[in-house]
């Protein structure tokens, strides 16, 4: 009898410890890295870090059971694709691979006035670049494309119908290169364009989205970025 019992209580030590030993890799597993290349729309302007896309894509995806890092940023408010292109060159990210990489640029490059072809040459620079950074896995590559700031206050005074026709030109080239590449596309221009009746999903800029804004914005990119893990 006293036999049994010791078995038992060496049974279920055994059994506890496996189980811990299991929790214990789960909670220790690595978080997928997460690069965010870009410009104003990446890095959260006018809002707070936690609020822009990316941090709210990050945490959207823990909360799912991924693990997702708090993502990198290569991002500056007023870049436009070459200055995305020369601040990667410069930065210390040359050799590293990412779990995640997104890449929204050239509402700068409309804002400028520049070739909608020279666009198109550098934007397939920057995506090939993320493809790399991705470790050549395209699953885990995503463009999300421009807003759509005709719609904000800050375009008072201006063209918005023409603002709008021009940021539609340039999202069909990042489409089209999307596309092309094999790399999943977030469209969430639509959304950006409820701005012009909800005052609450632009920042105090007037111009940039609010982190309620960026909150829609996640949800349309989740619908492309999960369906990558299950590949």
């Amino acid at each position: 009898m006293k036999l049994l019992i010791a078995l038992a209580l060496v049974t279920g030590l055994f059994l506890s410890g496996c189980k811990t030993m299991m929790e214990a890799n789960k909670q220790t597993k690595p978080a997928l890295t997460y690069l965010a290349l870009g410009d104003s729309y990446t890095i959260g302007e006018s809002v707070p870090a936690e609020g822009s896309f990316p941090y709210q894509l990050s945490a959207q995806l823990t909360k799912a059971g991924h693990g997702v890092a708090q993502p990198e940023i290569i991002a500056t408010t007023g870049w436009t694709t070459a200055e995305l292109i020369d601040a990667i060159s410069h930065s210390d990210t040359k050799g590293k691979q990412y779990g995640i990489v997104t890449l929204l640029i050239g509402v700068n490059n409309q804002y400028r006035g520049q070739s909608p072809d020279v666009y198109r040459a550098e934007f397939v620079q920057l995506l090939n670049t993320a493809i790399e950074y991705a470790g050549g896995d395209k699953n885990h590559v995503f463009v999300v494309s421009i807003p759509d700031w005709g719609v904000t206050p800050y375009a008072g005074g201006r063209d918005r119908a023409q603002i709008g026709k021009e940021i539609d030109q340039f999202n069909n080239i990042n489409k089209q290169e999307a596309e092309k590449a094999g790399v999943a596309y977030a469209d969430i221009t639509p959304i950006s364009k409820q701005a012009v009746s909800d005052a609450a999903l632009t920042a105090g800029d007037g111009l940039h989205p609010s982190a309620k804004m960026y909150g829609l914005w996640v949800k349309e990119i989740l619908k492309v970025v999960e369906p990558g893990f299950s590949k």
